[in-house]
């Protein structure tokens, strides 16, 4: 069933949803979220190394997604960064057990030993996901940065675990962690700890949930959550602020999970 669409005016759209980006983007909100997990590190590349593996698994249930990651770190031993550094192939065998959902120790295996070569011989994730991101825009970047992830040998099954804008995904997951990465504002929830990255190329964490809003609000015309929906209402949160339209994921966001258009 179609949402029934919200008829407001542009310009007190835009006035509520800055409103409302203001109300939710604040220090309250990581309590409940993934990006708790990122904000137990202080050192920038512990930042974004449990960034990225609580970002991949986000997805269910906040505080199974938590949970998981909070486990993660564990075996890890708190120190993502050194372990991925020193680590040798039998440290692999600790993440034969771990589940979320589809995501499975054999992909947890795959993930952590590509971070670690990532880490050791090719610039960090800043250095290739940030990069692609800032040469090539988001679409481009991500499709890029899943070739890279997956370009060595890797079990088939895994490849679903990364998203592909280019084939049509959203990407909700990728593009939340790079608003966690690249976003820096007063409030302190994102980071900020990637300046080469534009704010201004920053796509909307689009789903279920915030896409439904963004149709409740007449954001959003495209029925179906692809990536011709994120250009589409990121063409209208540019138009509201240009410099920084995921700012309205904490809009979108909130609105969905405090219920307030029903």
């Amino acid at each position: 069933m179609q949402e029934p669409e919200t008829r407001i005016p542009s310009a007190t759209l835009k006035e509520l949803l800055d409103l409302k980006a203001e109300q939710y983007n604040c220090l309250d909100f990581i309590a409940d979220d993934p990006i708790q997990i990122p904000h137990r590190f202080s050192k920038k590349e512990d930042i974004e190394i449990a960034g990225f593996l609580a970002s991949i698994i986000a997805w269910g249930q906040r505080k199974t997604i938590i949970n998981n990651a909070t486990r993660l770190m564990e075996w890890m031993e708190d120190s993502p960064h050194d372990f991925l550094m020193n680590m040798e192939v039998s440290d692999l065998e600790r993440f034969t057990p771990f589940v979320h959902r589809t995501f499975n120790g054999e992909d947890c295996r795959y993930f952590i030993q590509r971070l670690s070569e990532i880490y050791r011989n090719e610039g960090g994730l800043e250095g290739t996901l940030g990069a692609l991101v800032a040469k090539h825009g988001t679409e481009q970047g991500l499709s890029k940065f899943k070739a890279l992830f997956f370009r060595g040998e890797h079990p088939h099954r895994t490849k679903k675990h990364l998203a592909d804008p280019l084939k049509g995904s959203t990407a909700k997951r990728l593009n939340m962690y790079l608003r966690w990465m690249v976003r820096k504002d007063k409030h302190g929830v994102d980071f900020g700890i990637w300046p080469s990255v534009p704010m201004s190329s920053l796509s909307l964490p689009l789903d279920v949930h915030t896409g439904r809003i963004a149709r409740q609000l007449g954001l959003l015309k495209r029925k179906q959550n692809d990536w011709k929906a994120v250009a589409e209402i990121d063409a209208m949160l540019r138009s509201f602020d240009p410099n920084d339209p995921a700012k309205y994921d904490f809009a979108l966001f909130g609105m969905g999970v405090s219920g307030e258009l029903g």
